[in-house]
């Protein structure tokens, strides 16, 4: 049995595959199953470790992003992914998988493709309130559809799409509440704010952070992933900006941060900040309180609708970034930890919002079309 993973280019694109990754193994044990074999296709690896530590084989391929907005790029990305559809047709004909799994993303489309062209089946994920171009057009041969959003049901066939809730990594559900604060050097008995603007990290919201930082930091202690990209010109501003405060170590600032800091982050948290990507299913998932400041959506409409869809559970309040000053996120943040009544109703809607099972039921599909096929 063979199953190829295609999509990337972001953490909300490739860990979720991971995560689906990891119960096709869980099901492979349970049941005994021979000749497994898990293929990754993307332009690059993104998490290399991740791949080799859930046995998932890597095949390099190439894909050109099709901006919205104009740009000379558009037309050599076009060659790229011509180029990437024929290297994907080769690749995927010497394999020759009993299904593939599409993540979404301009890197899904060369695999997606090439799996159609080869009548292989195709199952796709949409994380977003809003499906992208590609899972648009995929899920009018895909053979079945997963939805992180009940919204996004309704640009898919009926008969083929289930809401399934986005798959998260099965060691993300255990945030590491015992000894979290000791390893991050934090102190237990202050309240903990952490900000994550994605696998990436943001610029944006990095600026406001800034802005707000002096007086965030008179209360309350604060994780912040940076990006590896923004890392030396957020600290020189974080030395200029605390460099008399007597609370510069209350802040904590990372380029990226790897299983065991996540885990740690996010069992020490009170509140988090975050953009409206994948990590908002991730946050749920630890049931933790947010403000969802979603990317302008001259830049991506997909966000906005992610933002207002989550905080519809009331786990969550948006922040647009025209709206987004330190002042207004400072008031907000001190809102919500102040009020003990508002916190516990945010907690409780974000655990019930969550679906646990969302990589066990694609995986369980994915393994049932594969056996199906390979037969």
């Amino acid at each position: 049995m063979k199953i190829l993973f295609t999509g990337g280019g972001t953490g909300g694109h490739f860990y979720p595959i991971i995560s689906v990754a990891q119960e096709v193994n869980n099901i492979k044990e349970q049941n005994k199953l021979a000749d497994v074999e898990l293929y990754y296709m993307s332009p690059t690896p993104f998490d290399a470790g991740e791949l080799f530590n859930n046995h998932l084989i890597y095949k390099k391929n190439y894909a050109g992003k099709i901006r919205r907005y104009f740009s000379i790029l558009n037309f050599f990305d076009l060659f790229k992914t011509g180029w990437g559809v024929i290297r994907s047709l080769w690749e995927i004909f010497l394999i020759y998988p009993d299904v593939v799994f599409g993540k979404g993303g301009y890197a899904s489309f060369p695999a997606l493709f090439a799996a159609r062209l080869l009548r292989i089946p195709v199952v796709i994920h949409e994380s977003d309130a809003v499906p992208g171009r590609v899972n648009k057009w995929a899920g009018k041969f895909a053979e079945r559809i997963a939805v992180s959003y009940p919204e996004a049901a309704q640009f898919f066939p009926k008969d083929r799409v289930a809401l399934t809730g986005n798959p998260i990594r099965k060691e993300l559900f255990m945030p590491l509440i015992t000894n979290a604060h000791e390893y991050l050097g934090l102190d237990a008995n202050l309240k903990t704010i952490f900000i994550i603007g994605g696998s990436l990290g943001s610029r944006n919201i990095n600026d406001v952070i800034m802005e707000a930082l002096p007086s965030l930091l008179e209360k309350y202690q604060v994780i912040h992933q940076i990006g590896k990209d923004n890392l030396e010109e957020t600290k020189k501003i974080v030395d200029a900006v605390l460099v008399n405060s007597q609370y510069r170590n209350r802040y904590k600032p990372y380029a990226y941060l790897d299983k065991l800091t996540l885990r740690s982050a996010s069992g020490a948290a009170d509140l988090v900040i975050s953009r409206a990507g994948s990590t908002i299913f991730e946050i749920a998932a630890w049931g933790v309180p947010a403000i969802i400041i979603p990317i302008s959506e001259k830049v991506s409409h997909d966000q906005i609708k992610n933002a207002y869809a989550y905080a519809r559970t009331g786990a969550a309040i948006v922040i647009e970034e025209a709206n987004l000053t330190g002042n207004i996120l400072n008031a907000e943040i001190n809102r919500i930890l102040a009020d003990k009544a508002i916190y516990e109703k945010m907690k409780a809607s974000s655990v019930s919002s969550v679906r646990k099972d969302a990589g066990k039921q694609i995986a369980e599909e994915l393994v049932k079309i594969a056996l199906r096929h390979e037969t």
